[in-house]
């Protein structure tokens, strides 16, 4: 069997139909557990070479790898869900940094406080950017959403509020919540707080799926003007996903910038949007498990092999060209065909 026409999502899907509910709860709690100890990874023997030789291990799970995971699947919504190509993504991560970073330097608001609030302005510039772009399809789209990316950044770049070219500095980090502590000396919480939203979005994604919103998008990645003609509001859909994914993403920056706390607009460039749709492709689109992993992967291995300096870059480019010439689909893809049951009638 070739290697890229083997689709492990679809051998796992059918073990996992034949677990029965209580098999598939105690796995799912198993795994929830493993990943939740990954922190503690390098000081035990088996699992020491996971440890990264320069950045510390515990801050590199929660960025770039947790925040990559994050956004990624925000991105997956918009992208493999509905078929949109949205090469602007960062935006929307910015406007939730720096959502924190002003509420939280100005006027001495939280975090947990500001959370919501850095969703809502992700959502409603998801909103205003959609309107008007969502009419448009394919590269036309991609350039406008490429163009409010740079604005963004470019507005940042000239904003007094915004700090400028030198950003904000001083961000606090998050209060004490459940008796966990949020600070340098803790990165572990960071982890476990953003494991716990990618797990939220996990679900959420789960739940659209099989609902209307998610049967339209798949109906307007498979072809828009077919599902318009079936009675789907394309434009209501489309603009259902892309509110979706920058809320996610604004969940992610605010989180994101009461860890570093200092940010600046050199943080939120055009590549890392590529970056971002690099694990989605890479991973496979389309499929949450597919997305998780190749961001996990493209986050952790340069800063794995970091030790080389510059020439990580190269390995790091040879990998994502020999994996997709390998794999086209991805390393997870979607299921390859749907089975449906005719009904005859007599």
């Amino acid at each position: 069997m070739k290697l890229n026409n083997f689709n492990l999502r679809d051998k796992g899907a059918a073990i996992w139909a034949g677990w029965s509910r209580p098999v598939r709860t105690v796995f799912v709690l198993i795994v929830i557990v493993l990943v939740g100890l990954v922190p503690f990874a390098p000081s035990w023997g088996p699992t020491s070479f996971l440890n990264t030789p320069i950045t510390s291990f515990e801050n590199v799970l929660v960025y770039p790898v947790g925040m990559f995971v994050l956004m990624a699947l925000g991105l997956n919504i918009v992208v493999g869900k509905s078929g949109l190509l949205d090469l602007g993504y960062i935006a929307f991560f910015a406007i939730g940094a720096y959502s924190q970073a002003i509420l939280s330097t100005l006027h001495g608001w939280n975090t947990w406080q500001i959370l919501p609030f850095g969703i809502l302005f992700a959502m409603l510039s998801g909103v205003l950017l959609g309107l008007p772009a969502l009419r448009l399809r394919g590269d036309y789209l991609a350039i406008i959403t490429l163009g409010f990316g740079e604005i963004v950044r470019i507005v940042s770049l000239n904003l007094s509020v915004t700090g400028g070219p030198n950003g904000i500095a001083g961000i606090p980090n998050p209060p004490t919540i459940f008796g966990f502590e949020f600070n340098l000396m803790f990165p572990e919480h960071f982890f476990w707080l953003v494991l716990a939203m990618i797990l939220l979005v996990i679900w959420m994604i789960r739940r659209f799926t099989v609902r209307r919103p998610g049967r339209a998008w798949e109906a307007i990645r498979q072809d828009e003007d077919v599902a318009a003609l079936m009675g789907v509001n394309t434009l209501v859909y489309k603009l259902w996903s892309f509110v979706i994914g920058a809320a996610v993403a604004g969940a992610a920056g605010v989180i994101y910038a009461s860890k570093v706390m200092v940010i600046s607009p050199d943080m939120f460039k055009f590549d890392v949007s590529i970056l971002i749709l690099a694990c989605v492709v890479f991973g496979g689109i389309g499929n949450i498990w597919g997305v998780v992993l190749g961001a996990s992967i493209l986050a952790y291995l340069p800063e794995r092999i970091r030790f080389i300096s510059d020439a990580r870059q190269v390995i790091f480019g040879l990998v994502l060209i020999i994996m997709m010439n390998l794999r086209p689909d991805g390393l997870l893809p979607r299921k390859k065909r749907e089975k449906i049951e005719a009904k005859r009638t007599m």
